[in-house]
């Protein structure tokens, strides 16, 4: 009993003399809690010159860490292993994320540059007044053709993903809520519909989708355009971009009947433990030479303003990726469905998919 006594007595000693050297090495890099911003961002989504001018700038040091998803973002920050300073969720995320008392309430006076932020992408609905989030860059969810193998006439709506001609040449992006959403579109329902009766409605019509899919999938997205395995995919704008940029033959459509504008905004979780360097770092990308130096780095839309008009006219006059108002006032932000409704369109996904095989 004595031997085993000492033996855990020896692993607290190690374990403590181990978490005592870490701390003094990250001491001696100048690392620590009060100088240092641990920013959680999507992966390759801002120029990480910026990084580094931000760290001249204000002698705060930043800690980098990447998600592939709101969901795996959501669930890192909830179980705190991680104090994160800043997160850039999605918008359903933010306001599921306010509802469950995971994000401080902004304090709008250490806050400088919201002017510059076009009205448009402001007090939505996922956040009244930008209380807790601030805009970072938005897009919409929309169609990828290639020119060589489709007409640009034949594909301006979701109806025309059913044209029989596309048999076996249709990429969709592997989301419920997407996939969902563009055939509720199409039907003339809402993308964040709870009536049960257009759900069907929605899954029966992907149903008959079925023989134009070629699959299911996420980045691959990418590579299939590009190299032209596939004429046709639905995807979101900032990809899109992507894959205009290697192939010249592809284009981007939002459909007019409808279709999903999201945001990603910064947070202040409330694991943060330095909100100053938070502030600072919304400050300084809220700076319009900040923010038109990453969207042209990232070729996501960015809501800054007077950063657009820093950007080449060839970006800012694309109609693509910066759509009129006209387009705009017919697209819809995600809700927040709640767990319930988020299971159903789930189960419906999964049903479209399993009809598939």
């Amino acid at each position: 009993m004595k031997r085993l006594l000492a033996i855990i007595v020896s692993i607290l000693v190690v374990s403590v003399g181990l978490s005592i050297s870490i701390d003094q090495l990250s001491k001696s890099q100048g690392i620590t809690s009060e100088n240092t911003l641990n920013l959680y961002n999507w992966g390759d989504y801002i120029d990480p010159d910026l990084i580094t001018k931000f760290e001249k700038e204000t002698d705060y040091r930043v800690s980098y860490e990447t998600f592939d998803s709101n969901e795996a973002m959501y669930t890192k920050i909830e179980q705190g292993g991680t104090a994160y300073d800043l997160a850039v969720p999605s918008e359903y995320m933010i306001q599921r994320m306010i509802k469950e008392d995971m994000v401080f309430k902004l304090d709008h006076s250490k806050i400088k540059g919201l002017e510059n932020i076009n009205d448009l992408f402001l007090n939505q609905s996922f956040d009244p007044n930008n209380a807790y989030s601030i805009p970072y860059f938005w897009g919409t969810l929309g169609i990828i053709y290639n020119d060589k193998f489709v007409n640009e006439k034949d594909i301006r709506h979701w109806d025309d993903l059913w044209n029989p001609e596309l048999k076996n040449n249709v990429m969709l992006i592997d989301g419920a809520r997407e996939v969902m959403g563009l055939s509720l579109n199409s039907l003339g329902y809402s993308l964040n519909s709870k009536n049960i009766v257009e759900l069907e409605e929605a899954v029966k019509k992907l149903n008959l989708l079925t023989p134009n899919v070629k699959a299911i999938v996420a980045d691959e997205i990418k590579m299939y355009m590009i190299q032209e395995e596939s004429s046709v995919a639905v995807t979101f704008s900032g990809e899109a971009a992507e894959m205009l940029d290697e192939n010249e033959n592809l284009h981007y459509v939002i459909p007019e009947e409808g279709s999903n504008l999201w945001f990603d905004n910064f947070v202040i979780p409330k694991t943060a433990k330095n909100k100053e360097a938070a502030y600072a770092f919304i400050n300084f990308m809220l700076k319009p030479e900040n923010a038109a130096q990453n969207a042209e780095y990232i070729g996501y839309s960015t809501p800054n303003e007077e950063a657009k008009k820093q950007l080449p006219e060839e970006i800012i006059e694309d109609k693509q990726f910066y759509p009129d108002s006209q387009t705009l006032k017919n697209l819809e932000v995600y809700d927040d469905l709640g767990k319930n409704y988020i299971g159903i369109y789930n189960d419906l996904f999964l049903e479209f998919k399993m009809h598939r095989k």
